[in-house]
């Protein structure tokens, strides 16, 4: 295959730097379009799967019950619990289990949303938090405290420490 000889200005390569400098000057006057992160996020989808946390009742009680599903249920395996009991005398007796500690590893979890589909009492939540950040693996480790404090206060139809004692007001122990 024949080539055609090279013009003067193509031997300059002077079409193409001209090309490139319209192309960069098109571009300097037109709307910015660089949001100023962290100040401005963008808008997060419907249906985002951010980080997982737990929730409290509108009464601020904490309405997991340490059925520990989530944590079976977690495919990278970055939920640990470690249920508690309640003591007998507690005026919230009839609630079995409240979990001493419970523990999620940001680092493995996948943010898969099989840990807020599993619960019962509907304490797990995602949030549209996409930003985590730490200084070591520890930080990563959101504990209880941190957990709740993330997720807030949330209502529902799931009363955990109601139930029984509205059952045996109304004279229906078997509620």
């Amino acid at each position: 295959m024949e080539r055609k000889p090279l013009t003067l200005a193509e031997k300059t390569y002077m079409p193409q730097i001209v090309s490139g400098l319209g192309i960069t000057f098109k571009n300097m006057f037109r709307k910015k379009v660089t949001m100023e992160y962290p100040e401005v996020k963008p808008p997060i989808p419907e249906g985002y799967r951010g980080q997982p946390a737990l929730v409290k009742d509108p009464d601020g009680r904490e309405k997991c019950v340490s059925c520990q599903l989530c944590e079976f249920v977690c495919p990278p395996k970055a939920i640990s619990i470690i249920p508690g009991s309640i003591p007998e005398d507690s005026e919230h007796a009839n609630v079995e289990k409240a979990p001493e500690e419970f523990d999620i590893d940001m680092l493995r979890c996948i943010y898969c949303g099989l840990c807020e589909e599993v619960c019962p009492e509907e304490a797990i939540f995602l949030q549209d938090n996409y930003s985590i950040n730490g200084l070591s693996r520890e930080e990563l480790v959101f504990n209880k405290e941190k957990l709740y404090d993330i997720g807030g206060v949330r209502e529902d139809e799931h009363f955990k420490w109601k139930k029984k004692k509205e059952a045996e007001v109304s004279g229906n122990p078997h509620h």
